[in-house]
């Protein structure tokens, strides 16, 4: 039987060479239909592949395993494909263009991949645009077709993506400057709230979709225009001027749910619907859900600087078909989460008490796991691929998160530059050289791809050059050692108070509770704690302590009935097995750490207090 040939949804004379288009042809089937025309394929047979990962998520996703069904023709004629690996394939020789079509299952409810259904529709260009190898610098289109079905006569598009012949949020095509552009703005399409606010002179998008009733729009345009205003200034404190020319902050607002990842001119967030501020509340206090989104729209905002153009040198092209690995993800993971909340606090959007508060927090989730002890943030860093973003049940006993450690080494070479400085230099300064020296040009003049990325060995020789001494020391303990950060005497001089005022009186057997309805499933033991001394492990289902039923409320109650190092008798489910442990409590090993401003000095001989840190 002869196949029909391939439909082609291409606005007529194109100027690019690659061609795409993509359509919602089964809505609840969650299936895009895309189709790639490629003018001239390389004679000898063109090779096409969908990138294995999307940067900014370091974990090799294969995201070809979404292909349901691909064909290839020319002039009408069909065209063999051959399968070279898991994400490739090789076209035969053809005379004319070639023409695929291939059908993308889309139901990711993430901002990594590709969603679609009768609400809306969002994707990646990583999860659905074939890459064109030996032809990625070429000029790209994209033609996004309307919905046929009636539930989407009011959808709208939602993307940074360049129009060509499309109007601002309406269907049509839209145009990249090569693949690699393509590929950093994702496309949101639905019935969305939206917003637009300007900072600095750049227009901004808010984009929410999902139910979100009463939302009030104009606090966050209010409030997040002071904290891209503030970032906008913090690189260019002269000019003021922003990278892009319009930014989209792209929000799926979700019952329960959170992540965000960065893209050089947006950003694709999930969120609680009840962190968004409504319209319906008459307070203009910051909720924690609320700030807990402030926080992420910030960190997503000031990625547009470091990672999506300061580059560690190992993404400068990226290697789309395998992990790319680098020792500095504490450096543009850690540092920006250093900066998102204290940016927070520049903006005049919370104060310095609220800052401290959440500092504290940081402190005791990077002191909480004895991971700290095993690796460094360096090796964490290079190990992303294959830990961060694999994380099991033992995670807090053998590895250290980048982000939050990476972020008190930022703030301790803060204090650190300033205080060797008299504070004349700070942090803010080595971000603003990295900016100048690596950033700034880094999609001008070279070529896409083409930009320096930044080393290892540059990046402390700069730490040096700012801070006029010899940082050697520090990048050996702290970054590739796995020493604690002396948070408390590097805070002194500054009038900050660090105290830790854990409970160390309190029974407890070291664990974490997983949910798992009114079960008490150990989601986490931590080594050296009660439990795992008793030789109970992660997974196992707590029924009774010392007779005494428990459930997935009640265990820090009945634990509080008794003092520290006594001896309790424990029922618990491994797998269907019943078995019973013998358990010392210890005492609650769990951090407490705060961090006070203390009232300042009417004369101070020392280093000059850091503003709104």
């Amino acid at each position: 039987m002869k196949k029909a040939p391939i439909k082609k949804n291409i606005a007529k004379a194109p100027a690019a060479g690659i061609i795409y288009s993509i359509a919602a042809s089964d809505l609840a089937g969650h299936m895009f239909k895309v189709t790639l025309t490629v003018k001239s394929p390389a004679a000898i047979g063109q090779v096409l592949s969908l990138p294995a990962w999307i940067p900014g998520s370091y974990m090799i996703r294969e995201f070809s395993r979404n292909i349901v069904s691909i064909r290839a023709e020319s002039e009408g004629k069909a065209v063999a494909l051959a399968k070279l690996d898991k994400h490739s394939w090789q076209a035969a020789p053809c005379k004319g263009a070639l023409t695929l079509e291939y059908d993308v299952y889309a139901w990711d409810l993430s901002v990594r991949a590709a969603h679609l259904d009768q609400n809306h529709g969002f994707f990646n260009g990583t999860s659905v645009f074939l890459r064109v190898l030996g032809q990625e610098a070429e000029p790209h289109e994209v033609h996004i077709v309307q919905p046929k079905d009636a539930a989407c006569k009011t959808w709208r598009v939602a993307t940074s993506l360049p129009e060509l012949k499309a109007k601002r949020y309406g269907f049509g095509s839209y145009q990249a400057a090569n693949y690699d552009e393509l590929i950093d703005h994702p496309v949101e399409m639905g019935d969305f709230a939206l917003a637009t606010f300007k900072a600095h002179g750049v227009p901004h998008d808010i984009v929410v979709t999902g139910k979100v009733p009463n939302l009030d729009l104009d606090r966050l345009c209010r409030d997040l225009k002071a904290i891209c205003e503030t970032q906008i200034a913090f690189f260019e404190p002269k000019t003021k001027k922003a990278p892009m020319e319009r930014y989209v902050f792209m929000t799926m607002a979700v019952g329960d749910g959170y992540g965000g990842l960065e893209h050089r001119a947006s950003t694709a967030l999930i969120c609680a619907r009840a962190d968004l501020p409504t319209t319906a509340s008459t307070s203009t206090e910051i909720g924690d859900g609320y700030l807990k989104f402030l926080g992420l729209c910030s960190h997503e905002y000031f990625h547009t600087w470091n990672v999506k153009r300061i580059k560690p040198a190992a993404f400068a092209p990226y290697n789309l078909q395998a992990e790319s690995y680098s020792p500095l993800l504490w450096l543009f993971e850690g540092f920006t989460s250093y900066y998102d909340d204290l940016m927070l606090v520049r903006a005049g959007l919370i104060d310095e008490a609220a800052y401290f508060k959440l500092l504290g927090k940081t402190v005791n989730s990077v002191l909480r796991g004895s991971g700290r002890s095993k690796q460094s943030v360096a090796d964490s860093s290079f190990d992303a691929w294959g830990k961060y973003y694999r994380q099991d049940e033992n995670a807090p006993n053998a590895i250290v998160s980048y982000y939050t450690k990476g972020s008190l080494i930022a703030l301790a070479f803060d204090l650190t530059i300033r205080s060797k400085t008299n504070g004349e230099k700070s942090l803010d300064d080595v971000m603003q050289a990295l900016w100048q020296r690596y950033g700034r040009d880094f999609y001008k003049g070279k070529g896409e791809g083409k930009g320096r990325g930044v080393t290892p060995a540059e990046v402390e020789a700069l730490f040096d050059e700012i801070s006029g001494t010899r940082m050697k020391p520090f990048f050996e303990r702290y970054i590739r050692g796995t020493d604690d950060v002396p948070l408390a005497r590097l805070l002194a001089p500054f009038g900050v108070k660090y105290s830790d005022a854990r409970k160390a009186e309190k029974a407890s057997l070291d664990v974490n509770l997983g949910r798992d309805g009114n079960d008490a499933k150990l989601a986490q033991v931590h080594q050296g704690g009660g439990a795992h001394l008793a030789g109970l492990s992660a997974g196992d289902v707590l029924v009774a302590v010392d007779g005494l039923r428990v459930t997935g409320t009640n265990l820090d109650a009945l634990l509080g009935r008794y003092a520290v190092g006594a001896k309790v008798a424990i029922h618990a489910f491994r797998r269907d097995e019943l078995m019973t442990f013998t358990a010392v409590l210890q005492g609650d090993r769990v951090p407490g750490v705060s961090l006070t401003l203390l009232p300042a000095p009417k004369k101070t001989t020392g280093p000059k207090r850091p503003s709104a840190a």
